[in-house]
């Protein structure tokens, strides 16, 4: 025993309320701190001195197979056929004993006919027994209590038949509900077994073959064409086309050489390449993914408060109901007992809200699956929810709509100075700037080799440009705004500006607050994508997209006929980007930011919904997103718009169906036109329906 935070991998667990039970079993073992099962993601976190084999016991008193990650116990050893298919044995060992049971009934042997029917009550309703008398004990009143009920009922008014079907019905009904679900979660298996487990690395000038969890950082692994990629790193030797479609979703390869990042899980196509090692096994963009996806699929969305907060009320009056009816017309109006009591305990089995409570946890789970196969991030329900009823998605420019890597296109001189010499002092002074407009003129007097001078005294002027002092003399270089600050004389140069920023291009004036010496032009391409990706967004049912940046409204206007967006808003500070956020959400509801996920963070988290682009390997913008599309593809942004609203629609969907199926049964028990197996079949079906419905949010595909 020791004390730690120990995360169990969990099987079998059908529904929301097994998980509760189980959370709850846990958390009253001595020791136990506390205990948190993420039912998306199938897993239970145990703080405190956990014992192993207590937890993987209570566990199992709910039929849920548990196994530590990280301890070395028999999570290697293939389960048996009898482990690996339990649920469906005691099912068909339940159903065989019933048959037979029947047949001898019919042959007139009645002893044996109802020995038989209780030993397939016994073996097929055990488990929901056991969790049913729990829940009693906790004032608990699930599924498994009201079952439990009902069934006991049955067994006493002598309906043999009757009890014998809704314990194989419901034994059937979480069968398929757990083989269904476990598929909806295969997706995060899939996840997890992508990554390869060895690696070969150079060591004391020896190739050695190590498992990732012995992999340091700063070592370097050989990686061979067609061979996994099997920890994060840089490349330090060679080059190669990289698939990185595990990690950001990309379908085409991209070409990687020395200094180029690579991931965990990604592909090497082509050349041999040696790469240093960045991250540990357990800190990957790959482990990140997962990592955050179980957390996502754990999280209740509104729908599913909404459910677990009408469940907790309408158990408990459903019971209350079904006393009355048994109980009200053989008291008052001298009705049969057994005809009364049988529909009390129809009404029970009809009230089960089996199919209601996992309504929006599978469709929450299957979506968020999808999206992240997908190399999209979604942070749990609730962003999805939010995705899924958008009208209006607020863009930032630069990185996002634009390939975020501007170049020089125009210089012009004035005043008798030359080009070299205007580069000279323009990169000069830009080199100490981080803005991504400053480093295209640096790599511009690169190209040129320019050598520059040194710029004394360099300051920053946000929003505007900056200054320095180059050869004793003090420069500025920046927008309009900036000169007309200073009060210098741009005149001589206004048309050239205006032409350059009509034609999308951004002008920056180099000068003294005496005379300017000229302007230079720098543009972002467009990428490719985005026209498309707008489009797209309409067709998805955005009604309102708009361009947020920091360019003059000639530069911007141009971009955004070029793009297609519906509005603009230029000229905007990093504190303008919120203000326009919130102004959006005065104007349009709930609003959607798209950005980089750094620059653009206190915009993001404004925002209804903050989707970060292009994030792989970018731990700070994967953690503060709200969505983060991990490839510079913002056409996965309208496939995300698509999967929300249609995990929106099919809860939706879901819980009126399970909502309908349940309020017809109970109709029809009242009257005597429902029985106790019509019922039951009708709760198995609405369960499987329910997940069924919801699975088809994995057949999204972005391309489409």
């Amino acid at each position: 025993m020791e004390t730690l935070r120990t995360t169990y991998m969990l099987s079998g667990m059908h529904c929301a309320g097994c998980a509760a039970q189980v959370e709850q079993r846990v958390s009253e073992l001595p020791g136990v701190m506390k205990a948190t099962i993420n039912f998306g993601a199938s897993n239970l976190i145990v703080e405190g001195v956990v014992n192993h084999d207590k937890v993987i016991k209570e566990a199992e008193k709910e039929g849920v197979t548990a196994k530590p990650m990280g301890v070395k116990m028999d999570e290697d050893v293939p389960k048996s056929f009898v482990q690996a298919h339990k649920d469906s044995i005691i099912t068909g060992a339940a159903t065989v004993l019933f048959l037979a049971g029947w047949l001898l009934g019919l042959s007139g042997y009645k002893v044996a006919e109802v020995t038989l029917l209780v030993l397939s009550i016994v073996i097929g309703g055990y488990k929901t027994a056991r969790s049913g008398l729990y829940g009693l004990r906790k004032l608990n009143f699930d599924m498994n209590v009201l079952m439990t009920i009902a069934v006991i009922g049955a067994f006493a008014i002598g309906a043999w038949i009757e009890a014998a079907l809704v314990v194989i019905f419901f034994s059937l009904s979480n069968t398929l509900s757990v083989y269904t679900l476990e598929k909806a979660r295969n997706s995060i298996k899939a996840l997890m077994g992508l990554a390869p487990r060895e690696a070969t690395l150079i060591r004391n000038g020896q190739e050695i073959r190590l498992d990732v969890e012995e992999i340091q950082i700063d070592d370097v692994m050989i990686v061979k064409p067609g061979e996994k990629i099997a920890m994060d790193g840089v490349i330090v030797k060679g080059a190669s086309s990289v698939n990185q479609a595990a990690i950001t979703g990309e379908s085409m390869p991209v070409e990687k050489g020395i200094g180029d990042e690579v991931f965990a899980a990604t592909i090497n196509q082509q050349g041999s390449i040696q790469v240093k090692v960045t991250k540990r096994v357990e800190d990957t963009t790959l482990a990140k993914i997962i990592h955050l996806v179980q957390e996502a699929q754990g999280q209740r969305a509104k729908s599913q408060e909404y459910i677990d907060k009408f469940s907790k009320i309408y158990t408990p009056v459903v019971i209350v109901l079904a006393v009355l009816i048994a109980v009200v017309p053989p008291l008052f109006f001298g009705s049969v007992w057994s005809d009364w009591i049988y529909r009390g305990l129809a009404l029970l089995i009809a009230a089960c809200p089996c199919a209601l409570v996992i309504s929006s946890p599978v469709s929450i789970i299957s979506a968020i699956g999808n999206a992240a196969k997908n190399g999209v991030l979604i942070k749990g329900g609730v962003f999805l929810e939010e995705a899924g009823v958008l009208k209006a998605i607020a863009l930032d420019k630069t990185g996002t709509l634009t390939v975020g890597r501007p170049e020089v296109t125009d210089i012009i001189p004035a005043n008798g100075v030359s080009e070299r010499e205007f580069l000279e002092i323009s990169a000069a002074l830009e080199r100490y700037s981080e803005h991504p407009l400053a480093a295209a003129i640096v790599r511009r007097a690169e190209r040129d080799k320019i050598v520059l001078p040194e710029a004394e005294d360099f300051s920053a002027i946000t929003g505007k440009g900056a200054q320095g002092t180059v050869n004793g003399v003090t420069y500025y270089i920046g927008n309009p705004r900036l000169f007309n600050d200073l009060e210098t004389d741009i005149h001589q140069i206004q048309k050239e500006i205006e032409r350059l920023q009509n034609e999308g291009k951004t002008a920056m004036i180099l000068g003294t607050k005496e005379r300017v010496i000229g302007v230079i032009a720098v543009a972002d391409e467009v990428r490719e994508s985005s026209k498309q990706a707008i489009a797209r967004l309409k067709e998805a049912g955005i009604k309102r997209t708009i361009m947020l940046t920091g360019d003059n409204q000639a530069t911007a206007k141009a971009i955004a006929e070029k793009i297609g967006v519906d509005e603009y808003r230029a000229e905007l500070l990093p504190e303008d980007k919120v203000a326009a956020v919130v102004e959006l959400q005065r104007k349009y509801g709930k609003i959607a930011m798209v950005g980089d996920g750094i620059n653009d963070a206190p915009a993001l988290a404004t925002s209804n919904v903050g989707v970060a682009m292009g994030v792989a390997g970018t731990d700070a913008a994967l953690e503060t997103a709200d969505i983060a599309l991990m490839a510079d593809d913002l056409t996965k942004l309208p496939f995300t718009i698509r999967l929300s609203r249609a995990t929106v629609r099919n809860i939706k969907q879901n819980i009126w169906f399970s909502n309908g199926i349940n309020i017809l049964t109970m109709i029809l028990i009242v009257p005597g036109y429902a029985s106790l197996l019509f019922v039951a079949l009708a709760d198995v079906v609405a369960a499987v329906l329910v997940v069924l419905n919801a699975m088809r949010l994995l057949k999204i595909n972005p391309t489409k």
